[in-house]
């Protein structure tokens, strides 16, 4: 009775933190799928932008693109990762400010309004991923797993030496109990570690940037 107690209490801890390192971590999945369709459909409706500000914005996506592919590659909230945050914040600016221009050119236009509209859409697309890889799980509760399991392991371990039986149990529960935690750990850490956030959707995309627009530039009005 003792043992289940003790084990049953251990279970219901490291489910807890494992429950919600694995929320996180499907979290930071979506926001990369949700952002790579938000960049990939910006892409798109750029190809019917207007020159000059069609080339210099498919330009700037692809710099954007490659940008958003090395938040993968550095620590949440490192020094590295800042500085490519602000990168992004510069080149959103920029092509910010060409979409800008092209809507009030035409202000009635379906191109660039629905170009604007995507456009925001990817801005916080990428501030939702950001978000979910700096989302870790509370230092305090992976402490409180690391100090209840050892507490009750600890207990289990000197009943056993008591009795003089379960060795073998306690030895098991203790690498399973190991494991889990390494888990946990792991799946908190997005860019480390053996299980990292995959990305090959964004690498995808970018690949296919390197491939000829599929709609041609629009045609110069007389005038312009």
């Amino acid at each position: 009775m003792l043992q289940g107690a003790l084990l049953g209490v251990v279970g219901l801890l490291l489910a807890f933190g494992l429950s919600l390192a694995l929320s996180r971590y499907e979290d930071r999945r979506a926001a990369v799928v949700n952002e790579a369709n938000a960049i990939g459909t910006t892409y798109l409706r750029a190809q019917t932008l207007p020159e000059p500000i069609r080339s210099r914005s498919l330009e700037l996506l692809v710099r954007y693109t490659d940008s958003t592919l090395r938040i993968s590659e550095y620590s949440p909230e490192s020094g590295r990762q800042v500085r490519v945050e602000t990168r992004e914040d510069g080149l959103q600016n920029r092509i910010w400010s060409l979409a800008g221009r092209t809507l009030n050119r035409a202000p009635t236009a379906s191109a660039p309004r629905l170009y604007v509209e995507t456009l925001n859409e990817m801005i916080d697309a990428q501030t939702s991923r950001v978000a979910a890889l700096n989302n870790d799980v509370p230092p305090a509760v992976l402490w409180l797993e690391i100090l209840g399991a050892s507490i009750a392991l600890g207990l289990l371990a000197a009943y056993v030496s008591l009795v003089g039986r379960g060795i073998a149990g306690v030895v098991l529960a203790s690498l399973l109990v190991a494991f889990l935690l390494f888990v946990t750990a792991d799946l908190d850490r997005p860019n480390q570690g053996l299980i990292e956030v995959p990305d090959t959707v964004l690498h995808d995309l970018r690949d296919s940037m390197d491939e000829p627009p599929a709609a041609p530039a629009p045609p110069r009005r007389l005038g312009e």
